[in-house]
């Protein structure tokens, strides 16, 4: 398809990007880069990282938008590195830093010690700089005006900590966890537990579910003419979860908003990808009690 697609034609376009971000740019940057070049389409991204952060963004493009609360619920890896005795308001080096001169020295072997502590559910309090709402706001827009307020804790979820390379006041960490994880409290709140203070110095998302880096491509070296041979159908977002073939009245009947009833040995509670004959995908559904697709995500083109 060439640059000079009519309106018409953009609205057929639908499928997900997976970017490798830059250092330096927002994820609303990435985005823009994208809405350029899909004039008339829908684009947003399912995960935020900051500018300070590299690696995996997915991008989705026309009705593959509907997918992006279910990417966002996937997995995450990352690799940080931390400087230890420091800190900052941002728990990052995008504040202005303070360094302690006078802060403890854990050993590799104290920092181990406490890993399993984070391990799991924990609260975790997120950064005051953050977008998180509170009162209505988000968290950096009150600290930026001078009246920073603390987020509630929340839960989330650790599945894995391994320390890759640790040189006071470097350390480097490998990280699996799920949604809503912020990396930099993690790295304040493991300081905090060893007596000193930590700031994030790097960041890079290695993964989101199976979108990885080796396999994310640079928007910085995409344009116009480039960037669709990189667009990915909008199944790859669901190949975790069990496939369902409907006969067609179901199928209508799920697109249309009902739930249709289907032999299935899947449980109450189980998510799955509904696909036509040819494996595309046409929607998300919940089974209930009794096989009943609940529909969660109608990805059916709109009617003409």
């Amino acid at each position: 398809m060439t640059s000079d697609r009519t309106s018409v034609k953009n609205q057929e376009i639908c499928g997900i990007l997976s970017l490798n971000k830059p250092k330096g740019i927002t994820s609303r940057d990435a985005v823009n880069m994208v809405q350029r070049w899909a004039r008339g389409l829908r684009v947003g991204h399912a995960g935020t990282l900051d500018p300070l952060a590299t690696g995996v963004l997915v991008v989705c493009v026309g009705r593959a938008t509907r997918l992006i609360s279910l990417i966002q619920e996937l997995p995450k890896v990352y690799r940080a590195t931390f400087l230890l005795g420091r800190s900052s308001a941002t728990d990052d080096v995008e504040g202005e830093v303070t360094i302690h001169e006078a802060a403890v020295r854990p050993s590799r072997q104290e920092i181990e010690a406490i890993l399993p502590r984070f391990m799991g559910t924990i609260l975790q309090r997120p950064p005051v700089y953050s977008a998180v709402k509170i009162h209505g706001r988000r968290g950096y827009e009150w600290a930026r005006q001078g009246t920073p307020r603390l987020p509630q804790p929340r839960l989330v979820s650790i599945h894995e900590l391994k320390i890759l390379r640790y040189e006071y006041p470097e350390l480097e960490m490998e990280i699996r966890c799920g949604s809503g994880t912020y990396v930099r409290s993690l790295g304040r709140d493991l300081a905090d537990s060893l007596g000193t203070w930590a700031v994030m110095s790097e960041l890079t998302r290695l993964a989101v579910g199976h979108f990885t880096l080796d396999e994310a491509v640079d928007p910085t070296t995409l344009d116009e003419r480039r960037w669709q041979e990189y667009l990915l159908p909008s199944g790859v977002a669901t190949q975790h979860l069990p496939q369902l073939r409907l006969d067609d009245a179901s199928l209508q009947s799920l697109l249309h908003g009902q739930w249709p009833r289907c032999e299935t040995q899947l449980v109450p509670g189980q998510k799955a990808a509904v696909v036509d004959q040819f494996n595309n995908l046409l929607a998300v559904v919940e089974v209930q009690k009794g096989g009943r697709l609940k529909p969660l995500i109608n990805l059916a083109a709109p009617a003409r």
